[in-house]
């Protein structure tokens, strides 16, 4: 029986995505054995992120300055906005490396089963950028499943009428798939394929 202090660490770790009891204990016992060599760099790696972790109130994304660091970035494409639902959407898009714009988290989707509205959103941050100018194209880059395109369609009709080019990734996304499960090859030809909506 382990003690209080080592279950109470299965417990939380049980809590993240991806782990169940089981595999919970396991990573406990390989940060146990592995003391120096993970544990260790893994509290001070924990730590760190505690200490200075913020959210961009530029785009939404999470990261460890303000603005982040694709934000802040001098050499990205700021006449190009990728709207993405939540920041492992963003995380997941910056991974293949193929879209060289600036990003905006919903931090989100509509859903009414799930009492999700518009104001509970970042869209009217959305509509500001836009407002402000300079963005020739919104890439709404919405998880395929029917919240997701119900919040991109709502999207597009706020953007109506601003000189901007909407398009939409193309639909070789699986529907009700998620891309922060999709395959980097999956997303790169995504973002190559993407067209105009509506």
């Amino acid at each position: 029986m382990a003690s209080l202090e080592i279950e109470a660490l299965s417990a939380a770790l049980a809590r993240l995505p991806g782990f169940g009891p089981r595999s919970a204990r396991r990573a406990v016992l390989h940060l146990l054995k592995k003391r120096e060599g993970a544990l260790v760099p893994l509290l001070r790696a924990l730590e760190a992120v505690d200490v200075r972790l913020a959210e961009c109130q530029v785009c939404g994304n999470i990261d460890t300055s303000d603005p982040c660091g694709i934000c802040a970035d001098p050499r990205r494409d700021d006449r190009s906005i990728a709207v993405v639902e939540e920041v492992a959407d963003l995380w997941a898009l910056e991974r293949s490396r193929l879209f060289p714009g600036r990003f905006h988290v919903l931090g989100g989707r509509l859903s009414a089963l799930d009492g999700v509205r518009p104001e509970d959103l970042t869209i009217d941050r959305l509509v500001v950028r836009v407002e402000k100018g300079g963005v020739d194209e919104i890439v709404l880059a919405m998880n395929a499943t029917l919240e997701g395109q119900t919040t991109a369609h709502y999207i597009a009709d706020r953007l109506d009428g601003f000189p901007v080019r909407l398009t939409q990734l193309a639909h070789g996304l699986p529907v009700g798939g998620e891309l922060d499960y999709l395959d980097d090859g999956t997303l790169a030809q995504a973002l190559r394929a993407r067209r105009p909506m509506g």
